[in-house]
């Protein structure tokens, strides 16, 4: 690094370097450092060798075009030897006849201590299949496919094996700030 010009310096004592200073002396050191360790086979010649479509040099310090990565990926992937494909685990898919709707009744409360609102949901599955447990999922109203989408409303899906999935639609009254009006 040259210190010869800076204000108050005199030739030869070297000073106090600024920030900025000693932050373009770092980055062209690790330029210089980075120019010795790139593997020859990566750079593309500008005289036109084995990747005649792109100057780039790929390095730390460079962005490659991403159409000369993919070229390159696919080139080496041409030049590799094949290699069998991994086997997929085979997942047997559980074959279930649906029988109908399950039960159900949804029950309004509300806390006599807290005076909080909540609904009972009592889904009646008798003819659930043997080691099964009934799920649960709240769905957004972004995520249906059935009706416009309204951020008011959510969707608990409750589902269990023979019967088909029931869905409630719930209105949605409290955001991350609080209570909102419908």
């Amino acid at each position: 690094m040259d210190f010869q010009h800076r204000p108050g310096g005199k030739t030869g004592s070297g000073g106090v370097a600024s920030s900025s200073e000693s932050n373009r002396d770092r980055r062209e050191r690790l330029r210089q450092l980075a120019l010795e360790t790139i593997d020859i086979n990566k750079v593309a010649p500008r005289s036109g060798g084995p990747w005649p479509w792109c100057l780039c040099v790929e390095g730390p310090q460079h962005h490659v075009h991403p159409t000369c990565r993919a070229r390159r990926a696919a080139k080496e992937a041409k030049e590799a030897p094949a290699q069998p494909a991994p086997e997929k685990v085979k997942v047997e898919v559980k074959k279930f006849v649906k029988i109908g709707r399950p039960g159900y009744k949804v029950t309004k409360q509300r806390d006599s201590e807290m005076g909080q609102q909540s609904l009972l949901f009592q889904i009646d599955y008798p003819e659930i299949a043997e080691g099964i447990m009934p799920r649960h999922r709240f769905m957004s109203a972004y995520e249906q496919r059935i009706e416009p989408p309204d951020r008011r409303w959510q969707y608990l899906l409750m589902a269990a094996e023979p019967y088909e999935t029931i869905a409630f639609k719930v209105a949605w009254l409290w955001g991350p700030l609080g209570p909102r009006a419908p």
